[in-house]
């Protein structure tokens, strides 16, 4: 039976990155959030620091889209289930509209998400250094691929009155409706470091008066009713949404007897707090949809793991930022210590790979792992095609998965005696760690793509 959803949505994308997509995307989610309306938040790419201010400005959880990470053929039903009872979905892109996975043409673009889901498109433009040509800009966006609908321009960084009639003039001959214009001003303060914007989670009521302003901005400078009518313009979504219990294979376990014993749902403690803000929503649903109880805990805060923890998920995020509180934290490094040398399943993706070290930055860490970590100059970023080398919690040997890498630190060595990947394509490079129940690596996976590894994860902390 073929299913479909009628969902109004749009796209957001630029000709360029630092055109302005982010504030311009988070601006139109917060002031259509503010007419009433429930909104969808999502982002094409790995990117997690996006989605934490597309959250703050629709009230729900901001989610990825990423078609190299999970395939083009989730890209909908994930779509779908993150906008399950919205009025309105929008996407934030990634960098440049046609710009995807280096060397695999349109994969993980932009482009590709909007053609997979129907979506018009919403092209932001940096017009500040052009008046005339940004309609030889415009067209050639709008015909490079016809399967594209660019259904409207928002003129972003617009120096005068003069300035918007002369680019509004040279765009009627392309034919795409100018749907907003935003003129040259001081930035929103969104401070930013070396990876980007300061996370969300950092920022506090900071981020919501930056939401706010964005928001504000976006109102007074777009027609809010010509951009709900583009995005109602988009025909039913095909396809069913994603559902974690489907995807893992079963239904609900049996509530919890007990962390450890079989048939009981184990306590999955799940890493959060600003020092780890890296993390997909599906993550959590597929452990819960796996049969544990999740359990979130902030290592900057909290003194030991929660009660009964069998498992132990540490994702990506900051240690860098706050490595002497978490290195002062002793208590809780000793616990995480004692869980994996005890066999406990660990999963550690990259923040969670270096807090797992002797030490990061000279500071001890928990010393779980035979390997030391620091910061660098050097940005490590990129789409990576794996292949597992050895048995852990996550994965049996052989199984390939597709991640994306994205720090300024380095661990020494690289990989431990039992390395936990080898990238294909770089000379099979070693990367991770795999020791007793740990699983560290730098690379980060969407596990909507592999929920087997989930069901693999929750089975051992049952069983450990």
């Amino acid at each position: 039976m073929v299913t479909s959803t009628a969902l109004p949505r749009l796209v957001l994308a630029a000709p360029a990155s630092g055109s302005g997509k982010t504030t311009v995307a988070t601006g139109l989610m917060a002031a259509l959030t503010a007419r009433g309306l429930r909104v969808s938040p999502h982002k094409v790419g790995p990117d997690y620091i996006d989605p934490g201010y597309h959250a703050l400005a629709t009230g729900r959880t901001g989610r990825n889209l990423d078609a190299y990470l999970c395939g083009p053929e989730l890209i909908a039903p994930l779509f779908l289930h993150g906008a399950r009872g919205c009025d309105l979905a929008l996407v934030e892109g990634v960098m440049g509209l046609f710009d995807g996975a280096a060397g695999e043409g349109e994969l993980a673009s932009t482009a590709q998400v909007a053609k997979v889901l129907g979506a018009p498109v919403v092209l932001v433009v940096d017009a500040s250094a052009q008046s005339r040509s940004v309609a030889a800009l415009v067209h050639g966006f709008v015909t490079w691929d016809p399967e594209v609908r660019i259904g409207g321009v928002i003129l972003n960084k617009v120096a005068s009155d003069r300035h918007e009639a002369l680019l509004r003039e040279a765009l009627e001959s392309v034919g795409v409706p100018v749907l907003g214009v935003l003129r040259r001003a001081a930035p929103v303060e969104v401070p930013s470091r070396h990876l980007g914007l300061v996370p969300v989670a950092e920022r506090g009521a900071l981020a919501v008066e930056a939401v706010a302003a964005m928001g504000a901005r976006v109102a007074a400078g777009c027609d809010l009713e010509a951009v709900l009518a583009l995005a109602r313009s988009a025909a039913p979504v095909p396809g069913a949404a994603w559902d974690a219990v489907e995807a893992v294979g079963g239904g609900p376990r049996e509530a919890s007897s007990g962390g450890g014993r079989p048939g009981s749902r184990p306590v999955v403690a799940l890493a959060g707090g600003p020092a780890f803000t890296f993390s997909y929503a599906e993550h959590a649903e597929l452990l819960a949809a796996a049969g544990a109880d999740v359990v979130p805990f902030d290592p900057l805060r909290d003194e030991g793991l929660p009660e009964g923890t069998a498992g132990l998920v540490l994702g990506g995020g900051f240690p860098e930022v706050y490595a002497a509180e978490l290195s002062a934290n002793e208590p809780l490094r000793k616990a995480v210590g004692e869980l994996a040398r005890g066999g406990g399943p660990v999963a550690a993706e990259c923040a969670g790979l270096l807090y797992l070290c002797r030490e990061l930055d000279g500071l001890p860490m928990c010393d779980v792992l035979d390997a030391t970590a620091r910061m660098s100059e050097r940005l490590t970023l990129g789409y990576r095609d794996a292949v597992a080398l050895t048995d852990s919690p996550l994965a049996a040997a052989g199984t390939r998965v597709r991640g994306h890498e994205f720090h300024r630190t380095v661990v020494e060595p690289g990989a431990g005696e039992s390395p936990a990947w080898g990238f294909r394509g770089e000379g099979r490079r070693l990367e991770g760690f795999v020791r007793r129940g740990a699983h560290a690596s730098f690379l980060h996976t969407h596990w909507a793509s592999a929920p087997g590894a989930t069901h693999r994860f929750v089975e051992r902390c049952r069983t450990s």
